[in-house]
């Protein structure tokens, strides 16, 4: 264990060539947020990282992903090395030294009980420690983690805000030089980023749909899946998302049936089907969401084939 251990608490503790360290987060929906790094500048590896992250709104930090687990072994690079996890869940063999990684439990996260580290999954920060061993031990090794990549992904309950910095208790960002000390870029705002639950990354949120995007969450937070709204041919009329009959009709029956069961409902039914709401507006005093102008699409389209509908829905406001 030693041979593992003792390496590994040099790195963390040494004192943090020129390097610039960006540390981001990515947004991949559902939940789900990708912590990414990129060092440019000198040549210096980053050897570990120890960083915060947190979440606000009452957001909790569910689970943790993506991480490689042990040595950093090409073609299999990057951050392995979680030193609390390593301790208490990492076997060595007493002749071999090898270490057994597959206890479940292992991560890159630090425990909550050790100094300076943050609550732990199941609350709304977690610190991660993760460090690099490898062999050769040179920047130039063929087994060194990479300038840029993913050092994990994390997954929270609710929409919310996510921030990271570096725990400077917990060794912050080390580089393969331990006398040099990396400029750490957290001034972009990259490193606080809208973190979403729920949300189909399908439909585009862009200014040119924002009123239509605006009822699909409008859909979405109550608790009614509007992905049909993606469908290439949704919005001229196709509301079952199938062809219909020998002639393969996009716009048929089938859809007629779904749009007549929807019938001036409201957003607010509990038993609406959205993808009868062909415009993706609001009709009258009531604000129906299958109504005349709906039924005018289906009409228009009356069963054309896919050769014969433009196939490029969804469609700016």
């Amino acid at each position: 264990m030693k041979k593992f251990i003792l390496p590994l608490a040099v790195l963390l503790l040494a004192t943090p060539a020129w390097a610039t360290v960006a540390i981001t987060i990515v947004d991949e929906g559902s939940g789900v947020a990708r912590i990414d790094y990129n060092v440019t500048g000198e040549p210096n590896k980053v050897r570990a990282f120890a960083l915060d992250v947190t979440v606000d709104s009452g957001a909790t930090i569910l689970e943790i992903s993506d991480f490689l687990v042990g040595e950093s072994i090409a073609p299999t690079l990057g951050y392995g090395i979680g030193p609390a996890s390593f301790r208490d869940f990492v076997a060595v063999d007493p002749v071999t030294g090898e270490p057994d990684w597959s206890d479940p439990n292992y991560t890159i996260l630090a425990d909550p009980c050790d100094p300076g580290a943050l609550g732990g999954l199941g609350t709304g920060g977690v610190t991660i420690e993760a460090g690099a061993l490898y062999y050769p031990t040179g920047d130039t090794s063929p087994n060194a983690p990479g300038p840029s990549g993913t050092i994990c992904k994390l997954k929270v309950d609710i929409t919310c805000k996510m921030s990271i910095a570096e725990n400077a208790i917990r060794g912050g960002i080390v580089l393969t030089d331990p006398a040099a000390a990396p400029t750490v870029d957290v001034a972009t705002g990259a490193t606080e980023v809208d973190i979403t639950v729920g949300v189909a990354v399908c439909f585009p949120a862009t200014p040119e749909y924002a009123s239509q995007y605006a009822d699909f969450m409008a859909y979405r937070d109550t608790g009614v899946d509007p992905d049909c709204w993606c469908s290439a041919y949704q919005c001229d009329g196709d509301a079952d998302g199938a062809t219909q009959g020998f002639k393969k009709e996009r716009v048929m029956t089938n859809d007629l049936v779904i749009l007549s069961a929807n019938w001036k409902k409201l957003i607010t039914d509990p038993t609406i089907n959205p993808c009868a709401d062909l415009d993706h507006k609001s009709q009258g005093f009531k604000k129906e969401r299958v109504m005349t102008n709906d039924l005018a699409i289906l009409v228009a389209n009356w069963k054309k084939t896919d050769a014969q509908l433009a196939g490029d829905c969804p469609r700016p406001d």
